[in-house]
């Protein structure tokens, strides 16, 4: 089975291309490293892949944008993810699913999908996403918690601004960009201005000129994996882990060019949020609206640095990574039991 590392966009540079590149320089002192870094890819890209676990029917749509229904009895729990990247790292497996656990505890779960949009969607901005998700609130038959992850949690907050909602519970969310740290940002900025043309002419920024971006944040790591996967059984149950995470940070849809220059230019560098100036819809949106809130902050979280969280009061520093907090080992205790507290004892709306 093929896998996001054989793919490409119409336009620019291939993304198994870029990762060679990335991987040259990487090991240009250490041969065997490269030796075994391509043995893994070769290997991850040759390994067999369990069946995914079918998302659930949906219960509404805004357009391309899609509400499934997880179930559960109780209040409704409309979970957010990143417009990076599937939304399955939250339902990656029948035992190790965020979504369905939530469901057991007496919530009534509701997934954002955001689908696969096309070149005429070129104009949808990240507002234009968060108003989408208002509109399916306001659809529900009374307020809903909100859950947002990562970059899924800036937008439930935007959308917070534009329906009813009971509560925000934010999970590894960016809001102060210059927490990325000067060379980070110098970095995605590099990238960006490479691709934009690119993108610009496809309407569409394709997930692996994303991804690629983000490999240059910790390109040591990238390579890394890769080499500690050559040593593994295929088969095995730490290599089928290790498949479907990585299948998830490869995957997903392309970004509407709106949404991807907002996120590069309005937030990146601009750090319109953290400046307390990031407008949707003709207003300035607030990190502290009047509703209760909390957030999960990662403490090892090499995607979303804890240094770009708001700062809330109600803040919980979680003993993970950006994805271990989700679904690794650990993830049950240190975030899914917390969270699912909250939730159940945030006052309802009357």
């Amino acid at each position: 089975m093929g896998t996001p590392l054989d793919t490409a966009p119409q336009h620019g540079p291939r993304p198994l291309t870029l990762f060679l590149s990335m991987l040259r320089s990487e090991t240009a002192k250490d041969p065997h490293a490269r030796a075994r870094a391509l043995a893994g890819l070769r290997a991850y890209q040759d390994a067999p892949r369990l069946p995914r676990v079918a998302m659930p029917e949906a219960i509404a749509c805004d357009g391309r944008i899609r509400l499934r229904d997880y179930g559960g009895d109780g209040r409704p729990v409309v979970v957010v993810p990143s417009l990076i990247n599937p939304p399955f790292v939250l339902d990656l497996a029948p035992d190790n699913s965020l979504l369905r656990w939530l469901a057991g505890q007496g919530l009534r779960v509701l997934l954002v999908d955001w689908g696969t949009p096309t070149p005429a969607d070129r104009a949808m901005d990240l507002g234009d996403h968060a108003q989408a998700v208002a509109r399916l609130c306001d659809g529900l038959d009374e307020p809903p918690l909100l859950v947002g992850y990562c970059l899924g949690g800036t937008i439930a907050l935007a959308a917070a601004a534009f329906a009813p909602v009971a509560g925000l519970a934010l999970i590894a969310t960016p809001w102060r960009f210059d927490g990325f740290g000067e060379a980070g940002r110098a970095a995605i900025a590099d990238m960006w201005t490479a691709a934009q043309t690119t993108v610009e002419q496809l309407g569409l920024l394709p997930m692996e000129l994303l991804q690629s971006m983000f490999w240059q944040i910790d390109p040591a790591r990238t390579v890394d994996k890769f080499v500690r996967f050559a040593d593994l059984d295929p088969v095995g149950a730490a290599a089928q882990a290790f498949i479907a995470l990585e299948d998830w940070a490869n995957g997903g849809a392309p970004i509407p060019y709106a949404a991807g220059r907002e996120l590069f230019d309005d937030l990146f560098d601009a750090d319109l949020p953290g400046r307390g100036r990031w407008s949707v819809g003709g207003r300035i949106m607030s990190p502290r609206p009047p509703l209760s809130m909390v957030e999960f902050v990662a403490e090892s979280d090499r995607i979303v640095p804890a240094a770009s969280a708001i700062g809330l009061s109600d803040q919980r520093i979680v003993p993970a990574g950006h994805v271990g907090m989700i679904v690794g080992s650990r993830g049950r205790g240190v975030l899914w039991e917390p969270l699912g507290r909250w939730l159940s004892d945030v006052p309802a709306i009357r």
